[in-house]
């Protein structure tokens, strides 16, 4: 059965499905990049809220800036803007439809039906998750890369937006001239001060285009910090035959992921907000401790385990920590070297995270792709990784394990397993990695020239031997005899 609001009363009673009048809803939030990570994460909150009553006016009206996003309008416009949410572990799953959309922008190369939604006073918040790369910072900083040919451009030609945040920026423009309240910008990415970023962002965009336009933005606009956490992988043809198969249900956008959700964030809306803590944020102060303890111990775990993993040919996450020396590589580097640069959580024991994130990468229902661990690396390395080493050389702590975790990826980017298999391209800057890989393997310390995922570490002597060392090792040894010798033989 094709999922469609006129077939909600027949669908297999398993299956959840909105218990609200959805000609009540109208649209409060326009989200921009309707991926599975946001419909299985903030919709499922405003879905929640909606199931008890709450936040009507603040419906999600979708809207992307990628080509790809119109197929993915074409898909949720004939499902009535539902699509399902399967949440699973080993135990169990469940199943459920979410109706918190209320449409979807028409995708234009102008951008233009966006620009007149953002125009809508109705618009109170606008979510972004645009990817860890997709923030146009300047190389080692927070701050706006001003010499990027699309922000030059925007800065040229503020009516013609290319970038997202031209796009916000020009719809804050008008907002302004026309006497109106603006809306919230709220980044739901894993950046870290994602808010302060995304705002830095804005700003500087609009500082090129009318200074007065940046002094209004900054007084007038707020840009809250999120901490999101949610493992959703890739949708495959093998899940949407599973729910198939399962459930008698099509569904040409289904999302599926695993039972944990988190979602800490700073209460700080410029025209206001749905409840949130009733369908479980967290509100804080202050979003640092917690956005620090999850992109070090769980985004900086994935990235332990995903390049050995990726260079011994294994599929799947759940299968990597099932290999003895990638567990137990997992777990010597989060003790040693990541927990003990990790500022206090209020209320959280952080050898008590690191235990959830471990088993959450053993669920085997999720099915989490080692190569989506691996994808980006360019960007994710020097948030996720570079940050504890730089810490521990700061205060002379370990960072054995956490250079052997930067030449694994170095020797991952040099495009072969150690089958001899072909790696395809993961990563924005794979051509460049390649290369820089390529010439690393003779002289290791090239690969810690990249002073946009490094900074100044190349300078540190300390920091470049041990690098060195590993990387040299692996090529001679391989990946499963070196994570040998640096467990001391220990895998328990």
């Amino acid at each position: 059965m094709r999922l469609a609001v006129k077939t909600l009363g027949r669908l297999d009673p398993r299956i959840a499905v909105p218990r609200t009048d959805r000609a009540a809803q109208r649209p409060g939030i326009l989200h921009i990049g309707l991926g599975n990570f946001h419909r299985a994460h903030q919709a499922i909150a405003i879905d929640d809220l909606m199931a008890e009553g709450q936040a009507l006016d603040w419906a999600i009206l979708g809207a992307g800036v990628m080509p790809s996003d119109a197929a993915m309008r074409r898909d949720l416009q004939g499902q009535d803007w539902l699509y399902t949410v399967v949440e699973q572990d080993a135990a169990q799953e469940a199943v459920r439809v979410v109706g918190a959309m209320a449409g979807f922008v028409p995708v234009a190369d102008d951008h233009g039906p966006l620009l007149q939604a953002l125009r809508d006073p109705a618009i109170r918040i606008v979510s972004l998750t645009v990817t860890e790369g997709g923030y146009f910072m300047a190389a080692g900083s927070d701050a706006l890369d001003a010499e990027h040919p699309a922000i030059i451009a925007d800065i040229a030609a503020p009516d013609r937006p290319r970038t997202v945040f031209g796009v916000l920026v020009a719809a804050l423009r008008h907002r302004r001239a026309a006497g109106e309240r603006p809306f919230t910008v709220m980044s739901c990415d894993n950046v870290p001060h994602n808010g302060d970023v995304t705002r830095s962002v804005a700003q500087g965009i609009a500082a090129g285009q009318d200074p007065g336009l940046a002094a209004w933005i900054a007084d007038t606009v707020t840009f809250p910090n999120a901490m999101v956490d949610r493992i959703t992988p890739a949708t495959t043809d093998a899940r949407r035959a599973h729910l198939r198969q399962a459930y008698g249900l099509e569904d040409a956008r289904p999302v599926f992921c695993e039972p944990f959700r988190q979602w800490v964030l700073e209460d700080r809306f410029t025209a206001g907000r749905p409840p949130l803590e009733a369908a479980g944020v967290t509100f804080v102060d202050d979003v640092t401790p917690y956005e620090t303890m999850k992109i070090r111990i769980l985004n900086g775990g994935h990235a332990l385990i995903a390049y050995p993993a990726g260079l011994l040919g294994i599929t799947f996450v759940h299968d990597a920590m099932a290999h003895p020396l990638i567990a137990a590589f997992l777990d010597r580097v989060e003790r040693e070297e990541i927990l003990p640069v990790v500022p206090p959580v209020p209320g959280t024991s952080l050898g008590a995270y690191h235990t959830l994130i471990r088993d959450r990468f053993a669920n085997p229902r999720v099915e989490d792709t080692v190569r989506r661990l691996c994808l980006d690396g360019s960007n994710r390395q020097p948030k996720f990784i570079v940050p504890s080493i730089r810490d521990n050389l700061a205060t002379g702590g370990p960072i054995d394990g956490l250079a052997l975790a930067s030449a694994l990826w170095c020797r991952y980017c040099a495009g072969r397993d150690e089958a001899g298999g072909e790696i395809a391209p993961n990563d924005p800057n794979w051509d460049r990695l390649t290369r820089q890989a390529a010439a690393a393997r003779e002289t290791p310390a090239v690969w810690l020239d990249m002073a946009d995922v490094y900074g100044d570490l190349a300078a540190s002597d300390r920091f470049r031997s041990r690098f060195g060392t590993a990387l040299t090792a692996l090529y001679e040894q391989g990946t499963e005899a070196v994570l040998h010798a640096y467990l001391g033989g220990r895998t328990g």
